[in-house]
């Protein structure tokens, strides 16, 4: 049965939203080693500010070993052992969002144990499963009665689109029109369905973008405007400009956020941020990014020069949206807000 609906007005929710979590190769080595809490460094404290936490788990949780084969076009394969699922759980992670081009990298039993080991774990899901059905089907939590629904879904790659007798991803291709959106809609508003908050995930576009194509921002503005109240990109490994669009929120590419990659001198892909954004009945009231930063397979809150350059390059991107990323003097948080309108 449904949760039961919270009372008329209720309290406001915050999530702490993180883009892609990478698990394996050095980071799960170095799990190995320095214990399952080692890839969090020192944000989980902020963590506790939220009530929900949700990331891109961008990798394999199985011990199979047998890779997919797309012969042999594929460069990156990402697979953390099961046990690395305790470092979701010492996290306190509530959500996965699994519609990406690496929860199939092991084949259809790495992607059948991934949602075993998840669901022994007690860690929500969506975007992928054993049938289109079921990859479709939004996660659903709840905190302090407020009902949460994450829809998830990935432009890539189209050969594991999950089918009523195949496993794979949610797959989409984003689309306007009326015949491309219709699937879109009709997912949120089986989202929207015994929820008072929808948030859509979409693991989209190319790698290293700094902004958005005219066209993902048309699709993103659609998609709040069917129901959602938090659009969740990522993808891009950079963090893009975040939009308020009526009621809700676009996070358009919330980058990286543990990994083991090489670091691109000029986009500081080891730069990105823990969103919280707080959710009312009468839409996003509050977006605030903590900036942190990548390094030696684990994250903590950016400082110094390096917090300094990620929050000029959001500033500079946000303005692009008609927003404005603001320093408030004594926290380590930046407020997103509506950019002052200058007076004649």
């Amino acid at each position: 049965m449904p949760d039961p609906a919270p009372p008329p007005g209720w309290t406001p929710l915050t999530l702490a939203i993180a883009g892609d979590v990478m698990l394996g190769r050095l980071v799960n080595e170095t799990i190995v080693t320095e214990g399952f809490a080692y890839p969090w460094g020192d944000v989980l404290p902020a963590r506790d500010g939220a009530d929900l936490f949700l990331i891109n788990l961008e990798c394999a949780l199985a011990a199979s070993t047998r890779r997919w084969s797309d012969g042999g076009e594929k460069a990156f394969y990402f697979r953390a052992e099961p046990s690395a699922v305790e470092t979701l759980r010492l996290g306190r992670v509530d959500f996965v969002a699994l519609a990406n081009n690496h929860a199939g990298d092991f084949g259809d039993e790495g992607l059948a144990e991934t949602l075993r080991v998840l669901d022994e774990a007690g860690i929500a899901h969506a975007g992928a499963g054993p049938t289109l059905g079921a990859a479709r089907t939004p996660a659903r939590l709840t905190s302090n009665g407020v009902r949460v629904a994450v829809v998830a879904l990935a432009d890539y790659p189209r050969a594991w689109a999950a089918t009523d007798r195949s496993p794979g991803i949610n797959f989409v291709t984003p689309d306007v029109t009326d015949a491309g959106f219709g699937d879109v809609r009709s997912a949120i508003a089986e989202a929207r369905r015994d929820a008072d908050v929808v948030v859509f995930s979409i693991h989209w576009g190319p790698n290293m973008r700094v902004r958005p194509t005219a066209a993902f921002r048309a699709f993103a503005q659609q998609v709040i405007d069917a129901g959602v109240d938090i659009f969740w990109g990522h993808s891009a490994h950079v963090v893009q400009g975040i939009e308020l669009w009526h009621r809700g929120v676009i996070l358009y590419d919330t980058g990286d956020f543990i990994d083991d990659y090489a670091i691109d001198p000029e986009l500081r892909n080891d730069l990105s941020a823990l969103f919280f954004v707080r959710v009312a009945p009468s839409g996003v009231e509050q977006v605030e990014l903590l900036p942190v930063q990548i390094d030696d397979m684990q994250v903590n809150v950016a400082r110094g020069p390096a917090r300094e350059w990620f929050v000029r390059r959001v500033s500079t991107l946000c303005a692009e949206m008609g927003t404005e990323a603001v320093v408030v003097p004594g926290r380590e948080t930046l407020t997103v807000r509506p950019a002052a309108v200058e007076s004649a």
